[in-house]
C-alpha cells in the first residue's frame, strides 16, 4: 500500500462491474459476486463493462466468439463494437495503474483461458474473451472469479502488503 497526502493507498483492481452487482449484461442482469465485492476490503476496484463501454446497449442480443470475430445470436458480427470496448477498458487500467483484473468467466469479452464456442449451445472452447486477450497481451494479469489463482494471487498479495 502506498500513501498520498497522509491517507492510504489501496492497490487498485479492475473489475467486471457486472459481477460488482451492475445490471449490464446481455440480458439486463448483474452476475454479483460476493467473494469479489468482499476484494473491496483491500484493494480499490475500477468497474468496467467493455460491452456497454464499446456502444451495446443493456439488454442485447447474446454474443459468442467465433474465432478473432464476435457474433450474435442472429448473425450480426460486432467484433467492432467488443474491440472498441477492450480499448477503453485498457485505457482505464492504465490510467488507474491497476494491479491486475478480475473478469466473468467464459464471457466473449472478459473470458479468460475458456469462453462460448460460436454456437451457442452452451459448449465451450478453449481462449479469451477480447477484454482478457487485449489486457493479458498488455501485460495486465486476468483472473476469473471463481479461479484458484484469484485465491493464490489474493494470498501473494497479502504477504507482500
Amino acid at each position: 500500500r502506498s500513501t498520498a497526502g497522509g491517507r492510504t493507498m489501496k492497490p487498485k483492481l479492475l473489475v467486471s462491474a457486472c459481477l460488482l452487482g451492475t445490471p449490464c449484461r446481455y440480458d439486463g442482469k448483474s452476475k454479483k459476486n460476493e467473494a469479489v465485492c468482499a476484494l473491496a476490503e483491500r484493494f480499490e476496484l475500477i468497474p468496467v463493462c467493455p460491452e456497454v463501454l464499446g456502444g451495446l446497449p443493456t439488454p442485447r442480443t447474446p454474443s459468442e466468439r467465433r474465432g478473432a470475430c464476435v457474433v450474435r445470436k442472429d448473425g450480426r458480427d460486432v467484433t467492432a463494437e467488443y474491440r472498441r470496448g477492450a480499448e477503453c477498458a485498457l485505457e482505464t487500467a492504465r490510467r488507474e495503474g491497476v494491479l491486475a483484473a478480475v473478469l466473468k468467466e467464459r464471457s466473449p469479452s472478459c473470458g479468460s483461458g475458456e469462453v462460448y464456442d460460436g454456437t451457442f449451445t452452451g459448449a465451450l472452447t478453449a481462449g479469451d474473451g477480447v477484454t482478457a486477450e487485449l489486457l493479458k497481451a498488455n501485460g495486465i494479469t486476468v483472473y476469473g472469479e471463481g479461479e484458484q489463482s484469484l485465491t493464490e494471487f489474493l494470498c501473494s498479495v497479502s504477504h507482500s502488503t
